[in-house]
């Protein structure tokens, strides 16, 4: 099979359901950022793996690894219409999801320091990758509330996104308290 299938030459794509849309579609655009910060995890985890190899952060990475699956289901529910027969070809996002993310977040918070002003990105370079990942997630998350305003979508991916910004959050803390880095904490006024 070719990589390329010069379908989308004329500036369109075809969406799950088999519908074709141009390429600047809301709903392309939304799982378009979704699928960038997919991509952000992974340049997150790959640092991960080649900087420090401390056992306590394998958990860490089984955890990104579970993200990166999850955000490909974001995707695929992003680029299925709702009330479509190809819906039941995908792993809508779900309650669940959104629950196990909860988890990861007190955890996360639960061993870190107290958080009494506000942090900049920043620190060891693997925290400085999860606030990417944090700034990527809010970035789509905007798309996906827009696209909201336009097109019925499953709710559970916006409260998905915004929990997992807040997680990139937790976890780059977390990160920086156990590198011995600690937070790059805002000078203000």
């Amino acid at each position: 099979m070719k990589l390329y299938t010069k379908g989308g030459d004329d500036g369109s794509t075809m969406l799950f359901n088999g519908d074709r849309v141009a390429k600047c579609n809301l709903r392309v655009d939304s799982y378009g950022h979704v699928d960038e910060l997919n991509s952000c995890v992974g340049v997150a985890a790959g640092e991960l793996r080649r900087a420090d190899k401390r056992p306590e952060f394998d958990a860490l990475l089984a955890k990104l690894s579970t993200v990166q699956h999850q955000l490909f289901d974001v995707g695929a529910d992003l680029a299925t219409p709702l009330n479509t027969d190809a819906r039941q070809h995908i792993r809508p996002m779900s309650e669940a999801a959104v629950l196990q993310l909860e988890g990861w977040i007190d955890e996360a918070a639960a061993a870190s320091p107290e958080l009494k002003a506000f942090v900049l990105p920043g620190g060891s370079v693997i925290a400085a990758h999860l606030h990417i990942c944090r700034t990527v997630c809010r970035r789509s998350e905007r798309a996906v509330v827009y696209l909201a305003g336009q097109q019925e979508i499953n709710e559970q991916v916006i409260i998905y996104l915004n929990r997992l910004s807040d997680l990139f959050f937790a976890w780059a803390r977390w990160v920086n308290h156990v590198t011995g880095d600690g937070d790059v904490v805002w000078q203000g006024r």
